[in-house]
């Protein structure tokens, strides 16, 4: 769940080098790919559920919903599922599955 936290506020801090550093190198986008609209303006996440993710784990999945303005101003959400792999000590974020 650090992870995940960490991550939302990389986003809204627009520190892509973070996200990048802490994504799977297997399923890393491009920075250039990660970009989102410059307008983006992340405002919430609330956890919904994690699983697994201890010390003693080595993966994880995180369900979560994010709110955002959008260019026009209006709030939106994204709700994912996330999967994590622990890996050499670190955990990475592995991809997300989109919950409507």
């Amino acid at each position: 769940m650090q992870l995940m936290r960490s991550r939302y506020s990389a986003y809204a801090l627009g520190n892509l080098n973070y996200i990048l550093a802490t994504w799977h190198p297997e399923t890393r986008p491009t920075l250039e790919a990660l970009q989102s609209p410059p307008q983006t303006t992340w405002c919430q996440l609330e956890i919904i559920r994690c699983q697994r993710g201890s010390l003693r784990d080595q993966q994880g999945s995180v369900e979560f919903i994010a709110s955002y303005k959008n260019r026009l101003g209006l709030i939106e959400t994204l709700h994912e599922r996330s999967r994590f792999v622990r890996e050499n000590g670190h955990w990475l974020y592995i991809d997300g599955t989109i919950i409507s």
